[in-house]
């Protein structure tokens, strides 16, 4: 943990697919699903951005809900991401 202090107990909500994935991790790495959460939050804090799988998660969410002037963008989305998030 970056502060090593005491804990503050916070609740969140997890999408199934998340909270299924964390089981998943926890049972693998034999680590609580608590742990495994401080640590990915430890990580988005020194990374100081969200990994590539939640910018497109957040991307996701968009689609449909704006006018384009590229007539495109449904076939080379993936393009269009990756030119934007880069590598």
């Amino acid at each position: 943990m970056l502060n090593g202090g005491f804990m503050v107990r916070t609740q969140i909500q997890l999408t199934e697919e998340q909270a299924k994935k964390l089981r998943e991790l926890s049972a693998a790495s034999r680590e609580s699903v608590a742990a495994l959460i401080r640590k990915a939050v430890d990580q988005f804090i020194i990374s100081g951005k969200p990994d590539r799988s939640t910018l497109y998660r957040q991307a996701e969410l968009v689609v449909g809900k704006y006018k384009c002037d590229t007539d495109d963008v449904s076939v080379h989305h993936d393009r269009y991401l990756e030119e934007a998030f880069g590598p």
